[in-house]
C-alpha cells in the first residue's frame, strides 16, 4: 500500500523540509512540496496528488491543517479519496481512514460538520426574517436602484476577475519561448544501460514542449535510430546513403546540421535522424584524434548547432546507452542531463557506475578542448514504475533520500499505453 506525502507551507520563506522529512521517515515513497495559502482550494500541487493517488494508496500529511483550513474542505478532500478507494492519515492526529479507530473520529467530525451547517442555516434565517421585520432588504442598494454607478462598479470588477483569472491560467494556453537573453537549451537524455525507457522519455518531453509552444529540434544519436523510427521515418530504406546526424558530424565532407533536419508529424517538432552509419563515428573519432583533426569531437556538435541556434528553443538529444564518443560529444554541448533510471537494484548499481566513469571521462575532455564542461542541472526521471511493487518503491525511496531535490517528483510510469505508444 504505497504512501504519498504532501507537505505545504504558505509563503516561499518557509521550507517544508522539516515535513518532508518526518513524511520520509514515515515510509513515504513520493513526497510532493507546495507553497500555497491553506485558505486556496485551488493549489495546483494538491491537485496533482489527488489524481495521482490510485486504488489502494494513502495520503499521508504531518498535521491536518497542512492539507485543509476548512472541515469541509478536509471532508471534501477524504469524499474524493473514498471515491478511488484509497486513505488518509495525519501523523499528528488521531485519523487514519485505513483503520477503524480512523474511520470512527471521521464519522464524528462529519456529524460535527453536518451540525454546524444546519446552525448556520438556522441563525443565517432568523437573521434574515429579523431584518425584513424592520425593514431592512438584503443586497446592494444601488443595484436594487438600477444606478448607473453601481452597475459600472460591478461590471469593472467583473473584468477584473476576469484578467486575473487569465492571467492565472496564462500558463497553460499562451504559447512559450525563449526571452530576449536566454540561450538554446540543449538538454540529454542519457543512461549506461539499455531498456531505461530514455528513447521513451525523450519522445514524450518533445511532444509536450512542442505542445506547450516551444520550437524544439530533437537529434538521434543511437546508431540503433530507434527514435528516428519512433517519428514515422525508415531509416534502413530512407537514409541508407546519408541524410542523419552522422552527416553532420564526420570529420570528411561535413555538411550542415540543417541540411538535414526533418519535419516531423507534430507542428513545431523537427528531428535529426540516425541510421547504423552513425556507428562509424567511434571508430573516426579515434583516428581523428591521433591524427589531431580540428574541430575535436567535443566541439564538434556544439558548433553544428550554432548554425540553427536561433531557430529552435529547446533540443533534445537521445544518446546510445553507452559512454562512448557520441554520448561524450552530446554532453560537451549540452546545458542540462537528464538521466533515466528504473528503481531496481541493478539499474541504480549502473547508473553509479555510469556517474563515476562520466565524471572521469568529462574532466579528459575539459582538458582537451580547454574549457569547463558545465550543466545548468542534472536530473534523475524514475522510470517505469510500478507503485504496487514493494522493492521498486523502496529503491524510489532510496534514489529520493541520496540524491533528495535531484530527482523528478513525478516518475513515469510502467504501463501498457506508455509500451505501445509507438506501434
Amino acid at each position: 500500500m504505497p504512501l504519498i506525502g504532501y507537505a505545504r507551507v504558505s509563503t516561499e520563506d518557509q521550507t517544508p523540509l522539516p515535513q518532508s522529512e518526518a513524511l520520509q521517515s514515515a515510509g513515504c515513497a513520493e513526497i510532493f512540496e507546495e507553497h500555497a495559502s491553506g485558505g486556496n482550494r485551488a493549489r495546483p500541487v494538491l491537485a496533482r496528488v489527488l489524481e495521482r493517488i490510485g486504488k489502494g494508496d494513502t495520503l499521508v500529511v504531518v498535521r491536518i491543517d497542512r492539507l485543509a483550513r476548512s472541515l469541509s474542505h478536509l471532508l471534501e478532500v477524504i469524499e474524493r479519496l473514498e471515491g478511488k478507494e484509497a486513505f488518509f492519515r495525519s501523523l499528528q492526529d488521531p485519523i487514519d481512514t485505513a483503520s477503524p479507530q480512523g474511520k470512527f473520529t471521521l464519522q464524528v467530525l462529519g456529524a460535527a460538520a453536518e451540525f454546524e451547517r444546519a446552525l448556520i442555516r438556522e441563525r443565517t434565517k432568523a437573521g434574515l426574517a429579523s431584518a425584513r421585520s424592520k425593514g431592512r432588504v438584503g443586497g446592494n442598494p444601488g443595484l436594487r436602484a438600477k444606478d448607473p454607478e453601481a452597475l459600472r462598479k460591478v461590471r469593472l470588477a467583473r473584468q477584473d476577475g476576469y484578467m486575473e483569472r487569465l492571467h492565472e491560467t496564462a500558463q497553460d494556453w499562451v504559447p512559450h519561448g525563449r526571452r530576449d537573453g536566454d540561450r538554446l537549451q540543449v538538454i540529454s537524455v542519457v543512461n549506461f544501460k539499455g531498456g531505461s525507457s530514455k528513447t521513451t522519455a525523450t519522445i514524450h518531453l518533445a511532444h509536450r514542449y512542442a505542445l506547450r509552444g516551444y520550437r524544439v529540434l530533437v537529434l538521434d544519436l543511437d546508431p540503433q535510430a530507434s527514435l528516428t523510427t519512433f517519428f514515422g521515418f525508415r531509416p534502413e530504406l530512407e537514409f541508407a546513403e546519408g541524410g542523419t546526424i552522422y552527416d553532420a558530424l564526420r570529420y570528411d565532407d561535413q555538411v550542415p546540421l540543417s541540411e538535414v533536419i526533418q519535419k516531423t508529424y507534430f507542428h513545431k517538432l523537427d528531428i535529426v535522424p540516425a541510421g547504423l552509419m552513425l556507428s562509424e563515428y567511434e571508430t573516426e573519432t579515434a583516428n581523428a584524434l591521433a591524427r589531431r583533426v580540428q574541430p575535436i569531437f567535443a566541439e564538434r556538435l556544439a558548433l553544428a548547432l550554432e548554425e540553427v541556434d536561433s531557430d529552435y528553443d529547446i533540443v533534445l538529444i537521445d544518446c546510445p546507452p553507452q559512454l562512448g564518443f557520441l554520448t561524450l560529444t552530446a554532453l560537451a554541448a549540452s546545458t542540462g542531463l537528464l538521466v533515466t533510471v528504473v528503481p531496481g537494484m541493478l539499474d541504480i548499481a549502473s547508473m553509479s557506475q555510469f556517474l563515476k566513469l562520466a565524471s572521469e571521462t568529462v574532466k579528459a575532455v575539459e582538458e582537451a578542448i580547454g574549457r569547463h564542461v558545465t550543466w545548468d542541472f542534472v536530473k534523475f526521471l524514475i522510470t517505469r514504475y510500478e507503485p504496487s511493487d514493494g522493492p521498486q518503491t523502496q529503491m524510489a525511496g532510496y534514489l529520493r533520500s541520496i540524491l533528495a531535490g535531484q530527482v523528478m517528483t513525478e516518475p513515469m510510469l510502467k504501463s501498457t499505453a506508455i509500451s505501445d505508444a509507438g506501434m
